[in-house]
């Protein structure tokens, strides 16, 4: 190990972090390698309540379904329901039962206690209610802002048309249709029309705007443009589930991120007057480069989230990404960036990407870990991050 090396990299608490990155920031996204491994939600929370307690931010965005997060959140800031409640219905992707997550909701949920409104942390999920096995059915959010327009506005269609347009719930969330596209209902006529309707009804929230937000209370509205988003996004992904081309996968992956990167986008500009949001998902969602991997034995290959923020936001955006070096029997060889980073002396560090690759006495090759479901760092593409956060051993 260099010098040179050992002075890219401190110890990891929240200044290290923070002071490699922009004062300007809207959205801080910090990933992880993994699912599953408590060693980086736990850092997460660590980082969070620093930047909470020192840099101002008021809310966390996590990979979880962003309806579900609703629960969740309601008990962090009104102490709605109870915290096993939250943790039962306010999460998906299984991160309900992280130990981390708990300690998340109730730390947060501690923290806003007594506070006002304005001042209480919020939490938010950014991905959509998409499993492994399929999506689900666009019927809550399709209903939900047909429920908030039909209250304030002559809409053209009833409830009754919109419930026989949707038909059973298990024709759209079959999980045969992930990877059958003959299951799919996704380009069926009635998916068609339900396509145009959930576009009229966003376009509709959008004109009257005006009017909605001055006659509603400011978290319906939001809580509409949510559903809004989700609806459209849910028909757009149903119908790729339909695609029987070859790129169909590709399609899923680009619609999951785009739908995540459109939340986000509306979560910066929701917290915009009351600080920024940290994110925290798979560093494959926030990354600025291309992501790829590979399925069915051929390379996909999409836009992530990230990139797609880091587009709109510039500069206000910074990403680190986070790394791990020994698990087990899984040892990085020492030519791979996690092995040349574990001889550093310290059990988790932040190092500094731009000072990284002068550092390095010989281009370091990628790592091919044991456990199919890390994806290690890229070492042609670091000086793309703002902030390396590596953990040494799991």
């Amino acid at each position: 190990m260099t010098d040179l090396l050992q002075d890219a990299a401190l110890p990891f608490t929240g200044d290290a972090l923070t002071s490699l990155l922009s004062p300007s920031l809207r959205l801080l996204g910090l990933g992880e390698p993994t699912h599953g491994v408590e060693a980086f939600p736990e850092l997460r929370n660590e980082l969070f309540r620093h930047l909470v307690e020192h840099e101002g931010y008021r809310s966390i965005a996590i990979e979880s379904d962003c309806l579900s997060a609703l629960t969740a959140d309601a008990y962090v800031t009104d102490g709605t329901g109870t915290l096993d409640a939250a943790m039962g219905g306010g999460f998906s992707h299984g991160f309900g039962s992280s130990p981390a997550n708990r300690e998340l909701l109730r730390w947060m949920r501690a923290h806003n206690e007594g506070r006002p409104a304005h001042e209480r942390l919020r939490f938010y999920g950014v991905d959509g209610p998409l499993e492994t096995a399929g999506a689900a059915s666009p019927r809550l959010s399709l209903t939900a802002l047909y429920g908030y327009l039909a209250d304030r506005l002559a809409l053209p269609w009833s409830r009754e048309r919109l419930d026989e347009l949707l038909g059973p719930d298990d024709r759209w969330t079959s999980p045969a249709a992930m990877y059958d596209p003959a299951h799919s209902v996704g380009r069926t006529p009635e998916a068609r029309e339900l396509r145009l309707i959930a576009d009229d009804l966003g376009a509709l929230l959008t004109a009257h705007t005006p009017l909605l937000t001055a006659t509603a209370a400011p978290d319906d509205f939001w809580r509409a443009g949510l559903h809004a988003r989700t609806a459209a996004g849910l028909l757009r992904y149903h119908a790729a589930m339909a695609d029987a081309t070859p790129t169909r996968f590709d399609a899923l992956l680009a619609l999951r991120d785009s739908m995540m990167a459109d939340n986000l986008d509306a979560i910066v500009r929701r917290e915009a007057r009351r600080g920024p949001t940290l994110a925290f998902t798979h560093n494959t969602h926030l990354q600025r480069d291309i992501s790829g991997m590979r399925f069915g034995g051929r390379p996909v290959r999409w836009w992530s989230a990230g990139a797609i923020i880091s587009a709109r936001l510039g500069d206000q955006y910074a990403f680190a990404a986070s790394a791990f070096g020994t698990r087990g029997t899984d040892v990085p060889a020492p030519d791979t960036l996690e092995g040349l980073l574990s001889a550093l002396p310290h059990p988790r560090t932040v190092i500094a990407p731009d000072r990284l690759r002068p550092a390095l006495t010989r281009a370091p090759v990628p790592r091919v870990p044991a456990d199919h479901t890390y994806f290690s760092l890229d070492p042609a593409t670091v000086d793309r991050l703002d902030a390396i956060v590596f953990v040494r051993e799991i």
